[in-house]
């Protein structure tokens, strides 16, 4: 064939041309490929890829950066050279490579991956679609730069434990965290380990962020306590004068949970809710309104109790309290305790400051209420 002829007279200069010939040479053996690289056989492609690879071998590496430009997109490039250019020392050849060419498997890119520098790492996780395998292996082997950009790549697919791997590295990482919980793949339960483990600024980045963030956090909340946030809106005194006395109690050395169990275990209401805003650092109308609110079979008391650091025993008088008297049955104290047990201190404190601030920003609770009603409904 013409190809064949071609590329047969183009043998003979390779032993004595010059660098400058000899990248030439390539690129019109290129061009001859590219032109009608659709149509090639895969015996023609073969022909291409001995020739290829031969030229390649003696080139410069601008050269060679060139040549893995120019075949990084096509579907039926010469596999040989593709696979050589995707190991080349230099960044600029494998890079073009290795994050665009549909001609590496999984198994080629698992091999680099396991015995390559972060850069070649960072050219993979940049390719248009990465599989679970592949992702994995980013998130194990890749340093932060690597980790943030297979994260923020919507073509990388994530297994359970790449999913695992992606939470526990955001621990300490906010960005992370937010490119982590953005990502809309991300399965429920990794998402609400997520909000547990993530710093406190990362969780609140997170919520600002993501407004799908304000329904999950709602229906992990909701899955704790067994109900909704109360949507009530109650008057009351002002809890200043009793903050201020339970405080100084507490600085006096007397036990914070002993007197909430005090004030609750005697139907002191002022007194508890003063005591639950002041330990779980949240706003008196957010505790108010969760005391006075008497539905549901668990209860989110019990967020409040586990934020502010208290004991079960002293979570039950407070609940008993809110309940009222015969408003807890048997299974249901149980059932509470079960809850409490639990919910971790971190989680709770971090969804009691969540919902506090969102009562801050709109200035009245029952908005709060509203909006996260709307979110639930969407």
């Amino acid at each position: 064939m013409q190809e064949r002829s071609f590329i047969a007279e183009l043998e003979g200069t390779l032993a004595t041309g010059s660098p400058g010939r000899q990248a030439e040479i390539l690129r019109r053996v290129t061009d001859l490929f590219l032109a009608r690289a659709s149509q090639y056989s895969e015996e023609q492609v073969d022909l291409f890829d001995g020739v290829i690879l031969r030229i390649a071998e003696r080139i410069e590496t601008k050269v060679r950066a060139e040549l893995a430009n120019r075949l990084a997109t096509v579907g039926n490039a010469p596999p040989m050279i593709v696979r050589r250019l995707a190991r080349d020392e230099a960044i600029e050849v494998a890079g073009p490579i290795l994050s665009q060419s549909p001609r590496l498997t999984d198994e080629d890119l698992l091999a680099i991956a396991a015995d390559t520098s972060q850069d070649r790492l960072l050219a993979i996780s940049k390719r248009a679609t990465i599989s679970e395998n592949v992702s994995d292996a980013l998130v194990t082997r890749g340093d932060r730069e690597v980790v943030l950009s297979v994260t923020q790549n919507e073509g990388a697919r994530f297994s359970d434990s790449g999913y695992s791997k992606l939470v526990d590295r955001s621990i300490d990482d906010e960005v992370l965290a937010v490119c982590v919980g953005m990502r809309k793949d991300i399965p429920r339960e990794h998402f609400h380990a997520l909000i547990s483990k993530a710093s406190e600024v990362a969780f609140e980045r997170l919520a600002a962020a993501n407004p799908q963030a304000m329904r999950e956090v709602q229906e992990v909340l909701t899955g704790i306590t067994g109900q909704d946030v109360v949507t009530r809106a109650q008057g009351g005194r002002d809890r200043r004068v009793d903050m201020v006395q339970f405080e100084s109690a507490v600085r006096s050395g007397q036990s914070a949970d002993a007197l909430v169990a005090a004030y609750a275990s005697s139907g002191k209401f002022d007194e508890t809710v003063a005591a639950l805003a002041a330990l779980s650092r949240t706003s008196v109308e957010l505790v108010e309104h969760v005391m006075n609110d008497r539905r549901g079979d668990n209860d989110f008391a019990l967020l409040l109790a586990k934020a502010a650091g208290l004991s079960w025993p002293t979570a039950l008088q407070v609940c008993i309290l809110r309940r009222g008297p015969g408003g807890l049955s048997p299974l249901g104290i149980e059932a509470a305790r079960r809850n409490f047990e639990r919910l971790q201190t971190a989680t709770a404190q971090r969804v009691v400051r969540f919902y506090n601030e969102r009562n801050q920003a709109v200035g009245d609770f029952s908005q709060l209420a509203q909006q996260m009603r709307i979110g639930g409904a969407g």
